[in-house]
């Protein structure tokens, strides 16, 4: 069966980032974009069209990345100046990104300017600009399952999302306390 994406982050760029499944076990990580046809199906899946070279999707997706996960690991409300002061600063070079794509688009409409134009990777790279400049920071969270990695926006009532998916990560976490619990009893 083919790839299905599953679109859990509140946000196509947090989508994007999150098709590397299992990203912090190695021997199990998935990149789940690695051929034409499955960016391309992704791709349909998000509402976005265009050409894009993997290898491009893939750059734009590892500097997306590193510029939001500092902002998910403290909670949008860290001081992001840590990222900035290395020789690589994935900030600086997704603003770039930005100019770039900004650069190559056209005026249009009634809109400001008409993105239909860009190819993939220009509309994932301002994808994450709009994710950085209009969401609110403080509810970007990570899997709390110890492997997974996926990022998303709680927009949960009372703001304690803690896993991608209550059905996925949620249940295996769920699964693991219980039988802790129940092998626990048996050894008392």
């Amino acid at each position: 069966m083919p790839y299905q994406p599953e679109l859990i982050g509140g946000h196509v760029a947090l989508d994007l980032l999150n098709t590397i499944s299992w990203r912090l076990e190695p021997s199990r990580t998935i990149d789940r974009i690695a051929t034409p046809d499955a960016l391309a199906r992704w791709s349909a899946a998000v509402n976005l069209s265009g050409d894009g070279e993997l290898e491009q999707v893939a750059a734009v997706r590892a500097t997306v990345y590193d510029a939001v996960l500092p902002i998910a690991r403290e909670g949008g409300t860290g001081d992001l100046s840590h990222t900035a002061t290395g020789e690589r600063s994935p900030l600086r070079e997704l603003q770039a990104l930005l100019a770039a794509a900004i650069g190559r688009a056209t005026p249009a409409g009634p809109r400001p300017l008409d993105w239909t134009g860009a190819d993939l990777v220009d509309e994932l790279v301002l994808a994450a600009g709009r994710l950085l400049e209009r969401e609110d920071l403080s509810k970007l969270r990570e899997c709390q399952d110890g492997g997974c990695g996926w990022l998303f926006l709680d927009r949960s009532k009372n703001g304690s999302r803690r896993w991608c998916s209550s059905g996925d990560c949620g249940n295996r976490a769920r699964a693991k306390r219980h039988y802790e619990r129940v092998r626990a009893g048996r050894q008392v």
